[in-house]
């Protein structure tokens, strides 16, 4: 299905391959780890760094935009999903060392797992798929997604003559992918295309950050997900079977093994929840007000055709990126639960209880486990997900109320 994307595979990184390849194109992935050091990493921080310039236009824009409501709330809805971008961009670049360092174990340990062969390697490869597939539909998604912002402005010039005749005639401005402040006259050519291309830069740019930000997040979630289920299995195996019984050196080792590389993800677990958490914090709360300006423009009176199309597409997208984070953030969570039931699970009869013990307390050590927050405040859960758009349809309603009224 993927075959046109094999020339992204790294048989170094065999997860992150595409993930990595997308960072560094983005300008998130640089030192020498990224392959962005030297002028190629000041020339990536000077884009995040122009970036920033425009979300702050974006702000000066939504200021002069306050008293009206409709355009106030499309400035806004833009302007949050801007903002997120560029936080996105700037912490994991300037959290680099630590991003290097798990996406580096993460791939050193599969390329041992694989190496390994069996029915490790067999799990290494199904979750390596699935991650495949999540990674190229959320790009096609993002994708689609910057295509339609980029082009909603000429599919509503096109869509109706009678605006075109407005426009003409000077009774309305030429319509704009975004809303930002510049130091020009936006509202008639030449200042306008440079208008409309700044906002197309600007609009690839953003796709670029989110499309390979999350992807990568969600990548490294299932990397979490499998080697939990390939734990699982190992600690099953600790004592062997019926037929091939391990020895008693063997066991004990088969204890240790499964003990470190339970250590192992929860300290990776812990280093990512500490670099992705204030992200998502962020976002979860910004999210619930796009969500809720989408709705109200979406069933404003006055929304053209192409302007509820756009918005749809838009809010579809918000909340594709939401759930894509809750639903491998609650896999996580409980295949971690489940872990120690491969313990429980494995041939004790007959053992020496010097080795029944060790078994044990591997069994409450698994206990600990993988669970990714938003903040200190909630965790990356189903649940939460539909906590959200509880609360956005409740800020919506009281707000339907109030313009009402």
């Amino acid at each position: 299905m993927f075959r046109k994307l094999e020339g992204l595979e790294d048989p170094e990184h065999p997860l992150l391959g595409p993930n990595r390849r997308g960072l560094r194109l983005a300008g998130m992935l640089q030192g020498a780890a990224g392959g962005g050091a030297g002028r190629g990493g000041r020339a990536a921080r000077g884009v995040h760094l122009l970036a920033t310039l425009f979300v702050l236009s974006q702000y000066a824009e939504l200021w002069l935009l306050r008293r009206d409501l409709g355009l106030a709330l499309r400035n806004l809805s833009i302007t949050m999903l801007s903002t997120v971008c560029v936080v996105k961009a700037w912490t994991f670049v300037g959290w680099q060392r630590d991003w290097t360092d798990i996406l580096d174990s993460i791939s050193r340990k599969e390329r041992e797992q694989r190496a390994r062969g069996g029915g490790g390697g067999r799990l290494v490869h199904q979750y390596i798929r699935y991650s495949r597939v999540v990674t190229y539909l959320y790009w096609a998604l993002v994708a689609l997604t910057v295509l339609t912002v980029v082009l909603a402005p000429l599919a509503a010039y096109l869509s109706s003559p009678a605006f075109q005749d407005e426009i003409r005639r000077g009774d309305a401005a030429y319509p704009e992918i975004m809303s930002s402040w510049v130091p020009f006259d936006k509202t008639r050519p030449p200042g306008y295309w440079l208008y409309v291309l700044e906002h197309a830069v600007i609009c690839v740019y953003g796709g670029g950050i989110v499309a390979t930000y999350d992807a990568n997040a969600v990548a490294i979630m299932t990397f979490f997900a499998g080697q939990l289920r390939l734990l699982r299995a190992d600690c099953a195996a600790i004592f062997g079977d019926d037929l091939r019984p391990a020895s008693d050196h063997q066991a004990l080792q088969n204890i240790r093994d499964c003990h470190q590389q339970h250590l192992f993800l929860i300290k990776y677990s812990r280093l990512f929840d500490s670099l992705l958490s204030p992200v998502m914090f962020l976002y979860i709360i910004i999210c619930s007000l796009m969500i809720c300006c989408s709705a109200i423009q979406l069933t404003k009176a006055g929304t053209t055709r192409m302007e509820q199309v756009w918005i749809t597409e838009y809010l579809l997208a918000l909340v594709a990126q939401l759930f894509l984070y809750c639903w491998h953030g609650s896999r996580a969570l409980h295949t971690s639960m489940e872990v120690e039931g491969g313990v429980y699970g494995a041939a004790w009869g007959g053992r020496r209880a010097a080795l029944r013990r060790a078994a044990l307390l591997l069994g409450g050590a698994l206990r600990r486990r993988v669970a990714l927050t938003a903040g200190p405040f909630t965790t990356l859960t189903v649940p939460t997900f539909v906590a959200i758009l509880k609360g956005s349809y409740s800020y919506y309603a009281i707000l339907s109320q109030n313009e009402k009224e």
